[in-house]
């Protein structure tokens, strides 16, 4: 399939996926529960040759200049944004192209360099309320560990996207899925925005800080980086209300005494 293609670009993170029952799951995933699609590094227009017969509204961003005559061949030339998506102003582009306020869907087989920033940003776009994001294995760990790994294994990231949305494992997909094949495991994860999250977008930025100071030295007792932070008195009584021991990692936290801790000390 190589001849479909140009060169990937390594600094860019390219690697152009191939394997058919990934790109089938990955398509449909909520293609018929969506209001619109916007597409963020669609390439050569792999999932984008299935995602343009959709119906409704459709958009793509892709920063690379060589990709825009192979996406030509699916969609129009005024539905492609040659630009970053790391600097364009997603909620603002979306009500500029007439989409609904809401149920929106993103896809994205996201760079490895800038998945987190990306997974950030669709975050905080509150007309995005489904996404199916490709990623490096160890990235889709840290926001949905499986099986013993998410007893011990609350970070930042994790906290910050269970905060706003219902997260499955869509499907693994090993390296040979590419072309070319990347040296690590990448993972689907299927987001749902959750509809009443107990805190609202507007309060990320508290929340980043938070969860920063939280988790910045989670294999440490949790009483005394708490510590460190804030007021002692408040941090004795905020563990003792939720009876969380002091002697416990910041990373064997579950969501809901994240949530409290953050409630009684932000």
């Amino acid at each position: 399939m190589n001849h479909k293609y140009p060169w990937a670009n390594k600094d860019l993170g390219q690697h152009f996926l191939i394997n058919e029952s990934v790109i089938d799951q990955i398509c449909n995933n909520f293609f018929h529960e969506t209001k619109g699609i916007l597409e963020i590094g669609p390439g050569p227009g792999i999932l984008t040759e299935f995602l343009s017969k959709t119906k409704a509204p459709y958009l793509v961003i892709e920063k690379d200049q060589r990709f825009k005559p192979y996406l030509e061949k699916f969609i129009k030339p005024e539905q492609i944004i040659m630009k970053d998506a790391l600097e364009v102003d997603l909620q603002k582009l979306l009500e500029e192209n007439h989409f609904p306020k809401d149920d929106l869907w993103v896809v994205s087989n996201l760079p490895y360099n800038i998945s987190v920033p990306l997974t950030l940003k669709f975050l905080s776009t509150p007309s995005l309320e489904k996404m199916t994001l490709m990623m490096q294995k160890e990235v889709a760990e840290r926001i949905f560990p499986e099986g013993k790994k998410a007893l011990k294994s609350m970070n930042s990231l994790m906290a910050l996207c269970q905060t706003f949305f219902s997260i499955e494992k869509l499907c693994p997909v090993p390296p040979g899925a590419f072309l070319p094949p990347p040296k690590v495991n990448s993972t689907v994860l299927s987001f749902v925005r959750k509809k009443n999250p107990l805190f609202s977008l507007s309060d990320i930025p508290r929340l980043e800080v938070f969860f920063q100071k939280l988790f910045l030295q989670k294999r440490k007792q949790l009483g005394k980086v708490l510590k460190m932070n804030f007021d002692p008195k408040k941090v004795e009584k905020a563990l003792q209300e939720q009876n969380i021991e002091p002697q416990r990692r910041s990373e064997t936290l579950t969501l809901s005494e994240v949530h409290e801790l953050f409630k009684t000390l932000s």
